[in-house]
């Protein structure tokens, strides 16, 4: 790392957690996305190579939400000279684990960090949420928050944004499962529609509460209780080939809950034993692997760091 040049690394991230659809998320320690930023004296970015993307993302500086990131931050800080981008996806596109803001995070925070950290690491929200509109068509802070903050966060308002991180057990582990399936952000979230019936929206609040109050109190019983979604799964749960079978599979080989992660199609559930973990992980891999699903599994803590500068 020199000083006009620097990697940072940003984690995936499990967002809406069940009952906390576009306000709650947490960060994992892993996978992640990494950006090369290098400072140059002609003006405008430059993105120069895509690794591990299979083509799918645009180098087209205006396009890619990386790009769009470090354009809105510059302008903000004043900044008239030009950026080098390299870009290393190192976590599956389209899978529910925040993909366009991993990289939209670590732009921001690795070109605040090579222009001097002018910015607190909060303040970089707004050019990170640039970032994601351009790659989903809309902000979703629930990602990029935990992805840059690290640890659970809940988005209190959107406008104007507030964004408060969340009290959890230290030893509470992750499993994600991402299956090879595809689903696109845009379409998931098209089947939600914009009425919800008033009874599950009562018991949607219940949750949420409870869930944060859980957490506060890391009692694992009012957690467990808590995870369930009346307003996305019982809709988005229909694009992931077996989900009830791998949720109850998840369920039954001990974990406190599980749910979609994001819009899908991984599939996220919680313990506090990694040896029960790995167990969890295996039990939902196999129902997959009866749907002739092939999957991959992340077991994780809770990732407390969020971005960072790597050496």
């Amino acid at each position: 790392m020199s000083n006009d040049h620097i990697k940072s690394f940003a984690p995936a991230t499990v967002a809406n957690v069940s009952c906390g659809f576009d306000i709650l998320g947490f960060a994992i320690e892993s996978p992640g996305d990494e950006v090369e930023i290098k400072l140059k004296k002609e003006p405008g970015i430059k993105i120069i190579s895509i690794f591990g993307d299979n083509g799918k993302l645009p180098l087209d500086p205006h396009l890619n939400s990386a790009s769009v990131a470090i354009q809105s931050y510059i302008n903000h800080v004043n900044y008239n000279d030009g950026v080098e981008i390299i870009l290393h996806k190192k976590m599956p596109i389209s899978s529910g684990l925040g993909s366009s803001a991993a990289s939209s995070v670590a732009a921001a925070y690795g070109i605040n960090h090579i222009l001097g950290n002018q910015l607190k690491k909060k303040e970089l929200l707004p050019f990170i949420l640039d970032g994601e509109k351009i790659a989903c068509g809309s902000a979703h802070a629930d990602n990029a928050a935990a992805s840059l903050l690290g640890g659970f966060i809940l988005v209190r308002s959107y406008d104007p944004l507030d964004i408060i991180s969340i009290n959890y057990p230290k030893d509470l582990l992750s499993i994600v499962i991402h299956p090879d399936l595809e689903i696109n952000t845009k379409e998931a979230r098209g089947l939600l529609g914009d009425h919800i019936n008033l009874k599950d929206a009562v018991s949607q609040w219940g949750n949420i509460a409870a869930l944060i109050s859980g957490l506060y109190q890391e009692n694992y019983d009012i957690i467990s209780n808590s995870l369930q979604d009346y307003i996305a799964e019982p809709k988005r749960s229909k694009l992931i080939t077996g989900f009830d079978d791998v949720k109850k599979s998840a369920l039954k080989a001990g974990a406190i809950g599980c749910g979609i992660s994001g819009s899908g199609p991984s599939i996220f559930a919680l313990c506090n034993n990694f040896h029960k973990a790995e167990f969890i992980a295996s039990s939902m891999k196999n129902i997959f692997m009866q749907h002739n699903i092939k999957s991959k599994s992340y077991i994780s803590k809770i990732n407390s760091e969020g971005a960072k500068i790597l050496d």
